[in-house]
């Protein structure tokens, strides 16, 4: 009879130990990751670019969420990123975000790169809308690595696009992520 008593409680704590390990597994943090944006004028393109992305992937709830703070966006000119904070408000609006859902299938035992489709709302300038990003995740033995690039239009989230001189910033602004999220403690 002990010998049982003994027997269940060591399989209680086994599978109590391979639960937490796969419950912490299937979600991914970063506070490292690099967002950028790419905006074009005639004859001209620049790049803006943050590496203050913050995100999480919960694998179990199949959802993403990243933010970054705009004000730690630069583009190599300092004029310019002080125009683009006034353009964005940033001192009342100080973050983009998404939060979204998996809406593909992702199997984290493969290594190599895998499509993925995600559908939730991106949030900036005060102004969320719904989006469907495109992207890449992959399982690495340091942890998951995501990639995505959208389009995005200033008008859908009432941002004036600036002007240089006489010539406006065009409306659409390409959006790209790339981040290594390591598995949760």
């Amino acid at each position: 009879m002990q010998y049982q008593a003994t027997r269940f409680s060591f399989l209680l704590l086994a599978f109590l130990f391979l639960f937490s390990s796969t419950t912490n597994a299937q979600v991914y943090n970063t506070e490292k990751g690099t967002a950028e944006f790419t905006s074009s004028v005639p004859l001209h393109t620049f790049t803006g670019t943050s590496d203050k992305l913050i995100g999480q992937i919960n694998l179990a709830e199949s959802t993403i969420d990243f933010y970054v703070d705009v004000n730690s966006l630069k583009t190599g000119n300092k004029k310019r990123d002080k125009d683009m904070r006034i353009t964005l408000e940033s001192k009342e609006f100080p973050f983009a975000e998404f939060f979204g859902k998996l809406t593909s299938p992702f199997d984290p035992a493969k290594t190599e790169k895998q499509p993925v489709v995600v559908k939730g709302k991106f949030t900036i300038h005060g102004v969320s809308q719904e989006v469907e990003v495109e992207g890449t995740l992959q399982s690495t033995p340091k942890g998951l690595h995501v990639e995505a690039n959208w389009n995005l239009n200033l008008k859908d989230y009432n941002i004036v696009p600036p002007s240089l001189l006489i010539v406006k910033v065009d409306e659409v602004q390409k959006i790209r992520i790339d981040a290594l999220l390591a598995p949760a403690k």
